[in-house]
C-alpha cells in the first residue's frame, strides 16, 4: 500500500506492508510564498509534481514492482482552499491552511448568529480566518471574477483526489472540522451560507463526501502513468494530516488524546460525547471514525515559525547546528529580550490576527553563523 502525505514543506509518499511497516519513502518539496503580510500560498500544480516524484522514489526504495501495490490513500493540509475552473485546472494559488487574510469575514461568520457556529465555542467563537467558509468568502467579496469562473471551490485533499481518480469527491473529514458541516444538524451549513450571502459556494462544493477508509474510485490512467502505478489501484479516501494521524497512533477511545506536531501542534481528543462550550472547538461528529467526536485544541506557530526563523536568520546552518546553539543557551528571559527600537519585518503569518504586529526580538548572543563553504 501507499501512503502519500502532503504537508507543508512538501509531500512524502512510504510504501507500507501489511503490517504497517514502512517499506521506502521518498519525497519532494515545494515552496511557500508570502505576497503580504498574513498572506500564504502555493501552487497546486506543484503538488502534483510532487506526488509523481515521491511516489516514484518510495517504489524504487522498496524494491518493488507496481503490481504488489494494493491502494493508496492521501492525507493533506486542511483549510488549504483551491479554486478550480470546469476542467479542474487551478485558477489562483491555493490559499493556505496559515493563511489569515480572511480576518474580516472571519469576525462576519462569528457574527451571523447561525447555529452552526456551535462548533466554535458553543457559539460564542472565535471563528478562524483560516477555516474555509471565511477564505471561500475572501474570494468572493475580493476576487469577484475569479469567483465567477470557479466551477470549484475545495481543498488540497480534494484537489488530489481529483487528480487521481477524475471525481470531484470531498473528504467528510474534511468538512466536518472545518467547512461547518454537521452530520447530527442537517449536514451542509446552508442557513449559514444564506445569512453570508454565499450560497452559491454550495453549488462549487462536491455533492459527495466519502468518510476516512472508504474507496474513492480507481485510479486513471493519466495519473497511474504520471505516479509509475496501475491504473485501477484502488484510491481510499483520507482526510487532513493530523486527524488522519490520530488512527496512526492508536487514538480510539474516548478519553484517548493525540498529540501532533509538525508546522502547527494539534491536540486531537475522542470526547464521551458531544460538547459545544466557551473554550473548545469541536466536537466534531463522525470526524474520524462513526459516531465519535472529536474534540481539539492546538498551537498554529510552532513548526512554522522554526522554518520561517531559518530561511530568514540562518538559511545555510543545519538544524542539529541550530539545536545545539539553542541548547547552549541559558534558560530564563536574559537570552532573548524585547526590542523597542526593532520591528519584524517578515510577515506575521501564521497567526489567527493578522492585524497583530510584534515590536521583534532582540538577541542577547550572537546569530549563528553561516556554516555554508
Amino acid at each position: 500500500m501507499i501512503g502519500i502525505d502532503g504537508g507543508t514543506e512538501g509531500l512524502r509518499a512510504h510504501v507500507f506492508d501489511l503490517a504497517g511497516r514502512s517499506r521506502g519513502v521518498g519525497k519532494c518539496g515545494y515552496e511557500t510564498r508570502f505576497p503580504e503580510p498574513s498572506h500564504a500560498e502555493q501552487n497546486p500544480d506543484d503538488w502534483w509534481h510532487a506526488a509523481g516524484i515521491a511516489v516514484h522514489e518510495a517504489i524504487a526504495n522498496a524494491g518493488i514492482s507496481p503490481d504488489q501495490i494494493t491502494a493508496l490513500a492521501c492525507d493533506t493540509t486542511s483549510c488549504t482552499v483551491v479554486a478550480l475552473d470546469a476542467n479542474g485546472r487551478p485558477l489562483r494559488p491555493c490559499l493556505l491552511w496559515m493563511d489569515v487574510r480572511a480576518h474580516r469575514e472571519a469576525a462576519d461568520v462569528a457574527a451571523c448568529g447561525d447555529p452552526a457556529l456551535r462548533l466554535n465555542g458553543g457559539g460564542r467563537g472565535p471563528v478562524s480566518p483560516e477555516w474555509m467558509i471565511p477564505k471561500a468568502l475572501w474570494l468572493k467579496r475580493n476576487q469577484p471574477d475569479l469567483w465567477a469562473q470557479a466551477a470549484m471551490v475545495g481543498e488540497y485533499q480534494d484537489y488530489l483526489t481529483l487528480r487521481l481518480t477524475g471525481l470531484w469527491t470531498g473528504s467528510l473529514n474534511n468538512a466536518t472540522m472545518r467547512w461547518h458541516y454537521q452530520t447530527q444538524h442537517g449536514g451542509w451549513p446552508a442557513s449559514m451560507l444564506a445569512r453570508l450571502d454565499l450560497s452559491d459556494l454550495l453549488q462549487r462544493w462536491p455533492a459527495t463526501l466519502v468518510p476516512a477508509g472508504q474507496i474513492i474510485g480507481p485510479l486513471t490512467a493519466d495519473a497511474a502513468h504520471h505516479l509509475g502505478l496501475n491504473a485501477g489501484t484502488p484510491v481510499v479516501q483520507g482526510g487532513a494530516d493530523a486527524f488522519i494521524g490520530m488512527i496512526g497512533l492508536g487514538v480510539t477511545a474516548p478519553g484517548d488524546l493525540a498529540l501532533i506536531t509538525g508546522s502547527s501542534h494539534l491536540q486531537l481528543g475522542i470526547a464521551e460525547r458531544s460538547v459545544h462550550e466557551a473554550g473548545t472547538w469541536g466536537t466534531y461528529m463522525d470526524c474520524v471514525y462513526p459516531d465519535r467526536p472529536v474534540i481539539e485544541g492546538g498551537q498554529t506557530s510552532t513548526g512554522s515559525v522554526i522554518a520561517w526563523f531559518k530561511r530568514h536568520f540562518a538559511e545555510h546552518t543545519d538544524f542539529d547546528t541550530l539545536n545545539a546553539l539553542a541548547a547552549a543557551l541559558p534558560p530564563g528571559p536574559k537570552a532573548c529580550s524585547p526590542s523597542t527600537t526593532s520591528r519584524a519585518t517578515a510577515p506575521p503569518t501564521p497567526t489567527r490576527s493578522p492585524v497583530a504586529r510584534s515590536r521583534g526580538c532582540r538577541s542577547n548572543t550572537p546569530p549563528p553563523m553561516s556554516t555554508a563553504p
